[in-house]
């Protein structure tokens, strides 16, 4: 109903917002990993490969306290809903527990919705060549510390479902976390490894999230390791469908696409990263064109070095524009948005929930000020939504709700305190390096040249 409707019949419901706000469901970033970005760690952007290598140098990180720092610019450009894929933290299961369970509790303190899983890997951890081979080739001085290196990773495959379980049963009665499965890569996981997950997803109901092609060098490993691609690989052990995301997706083929069409698989486009990597371009109005369902994802940080969302739906709009005059070729505003939704909501545990505003989902949404996007002027014929993705920023944003709670409004987090928070971060890295990240800088440098070599004709010509 109207205002003046519904105030009359709920005289004692506070008023949010002043009517002069866009509404819009809260965003869902469909793929993220970390707080502090690599770069503000030391760990430049690379070409996907040796990048690997640099993220060597990088510190440690109090779990926590990183996560809650993305989350503060997540939740001030509107995003209620993340997946977040932990990457391969070293330790024990025991250790690596309360790391997952350190990443979850920061969400709840927030208030932020996540879809949680930790990446599995039990393989080929540096390149995509046996662990053991590689350390192997390398000159005697690096073999040491590279097998220290590696000695860090203490989890067993087994280890993966036990974690997977015990997150599941912990986190169970919290409306704002799911857990789901994230095999890391094709090259990451043993056959074993993918069937297992393909099985656990299968009986558990629990999504599966895998970075897949993202780089040309990830189509040539497909091709040695079966002879195929990496997505008939995954569809013979039999992944495919409805509860499968495909993160990057860059370098699928035109057969690849079709099957991911036809099998309800959805995908996630992180242009940014697929940018700052150097990764290539995924054919996104391809995949619009077969009506895959696709989400955005920031992946490590966005083109700004940070998280925000509003900015990623304006690259991704403006990164597929091909030349030429024909319409259908590019996508529209619309579909954006929906990415940055609906898209995203789909590929969660909560795709009942969010994603769009209506009868019987939760309340989780953002307003955003019309005056910063129609000052000074804004031709009253320009439809509301192209307006909004070429125009709305960070600043603009009023309030991001979530399951009806008001977590972000006018700049303040109602339930952390953001300067206290980076501070906190900001005390604990500056403490002197210890020993082993002392070894490990060192060694990221020295692998860089080795790295090269093996990748140096790795294509097939």
């Amino acid at each position: 109903g109207t205002y003046d409707d519904l105030h009359r019949k709920h005289p004692t419901v506070p008023v949010i917002g002043n009517g002069k706000e866009i509404l819009l469901p809260g965003f869902v970033n469909g793929h993220h990993h970390v707080g502090l970005t690599p770069v503000q760690l030391g760990s430049p952007d690379m070409p996907l490969e040796l990048w690997f290598i640099t993220r060597l140098v990088m510190k440690r990180v109090d779990p926590y306290l990183d996560t809650l720092y993305s989350a503060f610019e997540m939740i001030a450009s509107g995003v209620t809903t993340v997946t977040h894929l932990q990457g391969s933290t070293g330790g024990t299961l025991e250790e690596v527990e309360v790391s997952a369970d350190a990443v979850i509790r920061a969400y709840g303190d927030i208030g932020m919705r996540v879809s949680y899983a930790f990446g599995v890997r039990d393989q080929n951890r540096i390149v995509y060549k046996d662990d053991q081979a590689f350390v192997a080739s390398l000159p005697v001085e690096l073999q040491g510390p590279m097998a220290r290196a590696y000695a860090r990773f203490k989890m067993t495959l087994d280890d993966h479902f036990d974690l997977f379980e015990g997150l599941r049963s912990r986190h169970a009665n919290k409306d704002r976390v799911r857990i789901q499965l994230a095999p890391a890569n094709l090259h990451w996981c043993s056959d074993r490894a993918l069937e297992r997950l393909a099985e656990c997803s299968e009986q558990s109901g629990a999504p599966l999230h895998i970075h897949l092609l993202e780089t040309i060098y990830q189509r040539e490993y497909a091709r040695r390791r079966s002879g195929g691609t990496a997505l008939e690989h995954l569809d013979r052990i039999g992944m495919l469908g409805p509860r499968l995301t495909l993160g990057h997706g860059v370098w699928l083929s035109d057969s690849d696409l079709d099957r991911i069409a036809d099998s309800g698989t959805s995908i996630c486009h992180n242009c940014s990263s697929n940018f700052r990597l150097r990764s290539g371009i995924a054919p996104l109005n391809a995949f619009e064109q077969r009506r895959i369902k696709v989400a955005i994802g920031i992946d490590e940080a966005g083109i700004n070095d940070d998280r925000d969302m509003l900015q990623e739906m304006r690259l991704v709009l403006h990164s597929h524009r091909v030349p030429g005059m024909i319409d259908e070729d590019v996508p529209t505003h619309a579909q954006v948005l929906r990415m940055a939704t609906s898209g995203g909501a789909g590929t969660t545990l909560f795709s009942s929930d969010v994603g769009t505003l209506e009868v019987g989902k939760s309340a989780d949404l953002v307003l955003l000020d019309w005056a910063a996007i129609s000052t000074p002027y804004l031709d009253p014929e320009m439809p509301l939504v192209p307006a909004l993705i070429h125009r709305a920023k960070s600043s603009g944003v009023v309030l991001t709700m979530c399951d009806g709670d008001v977590i972000y409004e006018r700049g303040r987090f109602a339930k952390v305190d953001r300067a206290a928070a980076l501070r906190a971060i900001g005390d604990d890295l500056r403490r002197a390096l210890a020993d082993d990240e002392v070894e490990r800088r060192g060694l990221a440098k020295a692998l860089l040249p080795y790295a090269r070599d093996f990748y140096r004709d790795y294509i097939r010509r």
